[in-house]
């Protein structure tokens, strides 16, 4: 099946490097992105423009703000299903910011830092990946810290449109020990998109710390979806 990954905020498809192998063994055709950042709508239309390489029906998969993202591309009729992997699956009207003001500020918000122009970027320290990344090695800390890019305050304050899941069968993975995106959101947004809902221990870092958990995963909603591989 045809399957279009899409990273987070100041990621890159790497995001997905451990996770790639393991679907393509199981017979699956891979896409990725590597989104501008820009806005919620700009990254909407660049993971769109992704589908035109696709000939068959298609899954999205994405990793924390990457959920935001498939949530509005889903909605191609292309698309016909949808995996969020601890990530964001706003409803109509919500944004990324809207969603955890609700709750208290994840640890990671201590080490946020805003640009001249508002964007956003992470502040790694020793400091920091022991408390949100300490399940990474020292050689995936070094990938992240080089290939992070800034991310526009657009794409977590633009509005969704209508949410693709409200239509298409979802699947979520919830990370239990998440310090950038609280289980406890995870666990409301998964529960309001009546997801397929399974639970992993570790950090945010999930498709680099648990990959053969989330290709399980991904490769059972092809199944359910497209049928055999």
């Amino acid at each position: 099946m045809d399957i279009v990954l899409v990273h987070g905020a100041g990621g890159r498809p790497t995001t997905w490097s451990a996770v790639q192998p393991l679907l393509t063994a199981r017979g699956h055709r891979l896409f990725t992105v590597t989104n501008p950042m820009t806005s919620l709508a700009d990254d909407i239309a660049e993971t769109a423009a992704a589908l035109a390489g696709t000939s068959g029906p298609v899954l999205l998969a994405g990793h924390s703000y990457g959920g935001a993202v498939i949530t509005g591309v889903g909605r191609d009729p292309r698309v016909k299903g949808l995996v969020y992997v601890a990530a964001f699956g706003p409803d109509e009207g919500e944004t990324v910011n809207g969603i955890v003001e609700r709750y208290e500020p994840a640890e990671i918000s201590t080490y946020m830092r805003r640009g001249p122009n508002g964007e956003w970027k992470s502040q790694a320290s020793p400091e920091f990946w022991a408390e949100i990344g300490p399940d990474l090695s020292a050689g995936q800390r070094a990938v992240v810290e080089a290939e992070g890019r800034q991310a526009d305050d657009l794409i977590f304050t633009q509005a969704t449109g209508v949410p693709a899941w409200r239509s298409l069968p979802s699947w979520y993975l919830v990370a239990d020990d998440d310090r950038t995106l609280r289980p406890e959101i995870q666990n409301f947004m998964a529960v309001r998109m009546k997801a397929t809902v399974e639970h992993v221990p570790g950090s945010h870092y999930t498709t680099l710390v648990r990959p053969e958990r989330v290709a399980d995963l991904i490769h059972r909603a092809a199944l359910a979806v497209g049928g055999a591989v």
